[in-house]
């Protein structure tokens, strides 16, 4: 079993709220600018896209990848973080 970020670990934890596009796991400082660019700027907007691509870690990993430059360690870290998130709170 792979072992997960603090970040990730509280991500999960509780309700998203308006947490920031830089609170998801594998989103830095870097990477959430180039979503907020294109709208993105919170964690709630990205989770949207996550459902809209009917929560496929592999779509969601690819759009991430081409949406902000993501390698694909970050956009895994990012996918399992909205998945799991999705598990405990939808």
């Amino acid at each position: 079993m792979s072992t997960t970020s603090q970040k990730h670990r509280d991500f999960v934890a509780e309700p998203m709220g308006d947490k920031p596009v830089t609170a998801l796991s594998g989103i830095g400082e870097t990477l959430g600018k180039k979503l907020e660019d294109q709208g993105f700027d919170k964690a709630s907007v990205v989770l949207g896209q996550f459902l809209l691509l009917k929560k496929d870690t592999e779509m969601f990993t690819d759009w991430l990848k081409d949406a902000s430059g993501a390698n694909s360690r970050q956009a895994g870290s990012c996918a399992q973080c909205l998945k799991e998130w999705c598990d405990a709170f939808l």
